[in-house]
């Protein structure tokens, strides 16, 4: 199977079954792409019974090519990524994104969340 993430975002209906799936978004980052925003990626997936076995995403700007294999690791270009092991929150750099969903709800929600992460003493 195939799921595209611009046939969804244009509306087409999806659904994730058991079946060996591909799931790509070839321009992921539309808007800072339509914006010339330089943080632009693609982004491939694929999945089995609903498990993601394996997943690269490839950085255009940055020319960096991350992959990731269930039970295998990340990389970056072919070096090993590791966590920070930094389990201090306040010690942390936190990094967010809103999304482009607009309906009250969601942006109720949103900056509910927002204002808990933003309570804590982080360093940015």
């Amino acid at each position: 199977s195939f799921i595209g993430e611009e046939s969804v975002a244009a509306g087409e209906g999806s659904i994730l079954t058991d079946n060996p799936t591909w799931i790509i978004d070839p321009i992921d980052g539309t808007t800072n792409f339509v914006h010339r925003f330089p943080f632009v990626a693609v982004s491939i997936g694929f999945v089995v019974n609903k498990k993601i076995e394996f997943g690269i995403v490839y950085s255009c700007v940055e020319d960096k090519m991350y992959t990731a294999r269930k039970g295998k690791g990340a990389f970056c270009n072919g070096q090993k990524l590791h966590v920070s092991g930094q389990e201090d929150i306040t010690k942390s750099l936190l990094v967010t994104e809103l999304g482009s969903n607009r309906d009250p709800e969601a942006i109720k929600i949103i900056l509910s969340n927002m204002e808990r992460l933003l309570s804590i003493p982080i360093h940015g």
